[in-house]
C-alpha cells in the first residue's frame, strides 16, 4: 500500500476570518493577489474554476467538496478540461483523479491561521513543487491582506522550474 503523499503550508496574517475568506472566494480579490480568478457559488457540489485574468482558460477547476464560511474550504483540484491531476510537474502515474486542497482559517489571538493542506498526490517531487507554489501564493495573499497590495511578481515568477501548462 502506498503512503499518501500531501502538502502542508501555514502561515498567519493580520486580518480576520472573513476577510481572508473573502480573498480567497472573491474573483476580483482573488485576482489581486493570485493572478487568477476563482470563480464559484462556493455551494458544496458546485464547479470552481481558477480562471486567467484574460479569460482565455482556466488553469485549475474542480468541484467544491465543503464549504464553511469564513473558516473551511475544501475543493477537488484537477484539469479543467479533462479531471487530470495539476501540481505543478509533469505527472508521471497512472492516478488519473484529482488531488484535494483543504483550506482552514482560524482566528487566533486577534489575528488569522490560515492552513492549506494539498494532498492526493502522486509524488514527492509533485509535492515539493506545490509546496513551493503554496508558499509563494500564500506569501502573496499574506502581503495583500495586510499591506493592501501584492508582491511586485506573480506567484509562479518567484518559483524556478515550476510548469505552468
Amino acid at each position: 500500500m502506498t503512503k499518501p503523499i500531501s502538502c502542508q503550508y501555514t502561515t498567519f496574517i493580520a486580518a480576520e476570518a472573513a476577510q481572508v475568506w473573502r480573498a480567497l472566494t472573491d474573483s476580483d480579490e482573488s485576482a489581486a493577489w493570485w493572478a487568477h480568478r476563482n470563480v464559484s457559488d462556493w455551494r458544496p457540489g458546485s464547479r470552481w474554476e481558477h480562471q486567467r485574468l484574460d479569460g482565455s482558460a482556466a488553469d485549475i477547476a474542480g468541484t467544491v467538496l465543503a464549504a464553511d464560511p469564513p473558516t473551511s474550504l475544501a475543493l477537488s483540484w484537477a484539469n479543467p478540461a479533462d479531471g487530470t491531476p495539476v501540481g505543478g510537474v509533469a505527472r508521471r502515474t497512472a492516478d488519473p483523479g484529482p488531488s484535494r486542497v483543504t483550506i482552514e482559517i482560524t482566528p487566533h489571538h486577534g489575528i488569522v491561521r490560515l492552513t492549506v493542506v494539498h494532498d492526493g498526490l502522486a509524488s514527492e517531487a509533485e509535492r515539493d513543487a506545490l509546496a513551493a507554489g503554496w508558499a509563494a501564493v500564500l506569501s502573496n495573499l499574506k502581503t495583500f491582506l495586510e499591506t493592501g497590495r501584492p508582491l511586485p511578481a506573480p506567484p509562479w515568477d518567484m518559483l524556478p522550474g515550476f510548469v505552468r501548462e
